[in-house]
C-alpha cells in the first residue's frame, strides 16, 4: 500500500495500479524501456493490473516482456467496471485513450500519459495529472511529494 496525504484533501490509500497497455505502457506494441524494472519495483507496494484491448495483438509477447499477466478488455466501460470492482478509492489508473477516460475519472488518482501515440482529449479531461510518459507516471508513486505538489489545492 502507498499512503498519500494531500493537504486539505482526504488521505489516499492506494492498493492497486491499473495500466492501459497500448499507448500507455507500450507504444507500437512494445513496452517502454525501463517499464519492466519499474513495474517489478512497484509490485512490492501495489497490486499491478494490466488492461489491453489488444490493438496491436501480441498479447503473449507483451506478457512475457512485462512479466505480468494482461487482461484483455474490449471497451472503456469494461475498464471502468474493472476499477470499480477493485474499489476506486484505492486505485491509481494510467491511460491515454478515449476508452481509458472512465477508469481515469473513477480512480482515486487518474494519470493521463502523453507518449508517442498521443493522448485523447477525453482521457486528458478525466485525469488528475498529465505525465510525459509512463516512467514519469510510475515515478510519481516512488516520489509522492511530486503528486502532493501537483494535487494540493
Amino acid at each position: 500500500m502507498i499512503r498519500i496525504e494531500i493537504p486539505q484533501r482526504e488521505t489516499i490509500e492506494l492498493k492497486h495500479a491499473v495500466f492501459d497497455i497500448n499507448g500507455t505502457l507500450a507504444f507500437d506494441g512494445k513496452p517502454w524501456p525501463e517499464a519492466v524494472s519499474r513495474l517489478k519495483r512497484l509490485a512490492s507496494f501495489l497490486s499491478i493490473h494490466l488492461l489491453t484491448a489488444a490493438t496491436h495483438g501480441q498479447v503473449a509477447a507483451l506478457e512475457r516482456s512485462l512479466g505480468l499477466p494482461l487482461h484483455v478488455i474490449d471497451t472503456g466501460e469494461e475498464k471502468t467496471r474493472y476499477v470499480e470492482e477493485l474499489g476506486p478509492a484505492n486505485v491509481i489508473a494510467f491511460g491515454n485513450g478515449v476508452n481509458d477516460a472512465g477508469m481515469l475519472r473513477r480512480a482515486a488518482i487518474g494519470v493521463a500519459v502523453l507518449g508517442p501515440e498521443g493522448v485523447a482529449r477525453e482521457a486528458l479531461q478525466a485525469a488528475d495529472v498529465l505525465v510525459r510518459n509512463p516512467i514519469d507516471g510510475i515515478d510519481l508513486l516512488f516520489y509522492p511529494k511530486r503528486l502532493i505538489a501537483t494535487l494540493r489545492p
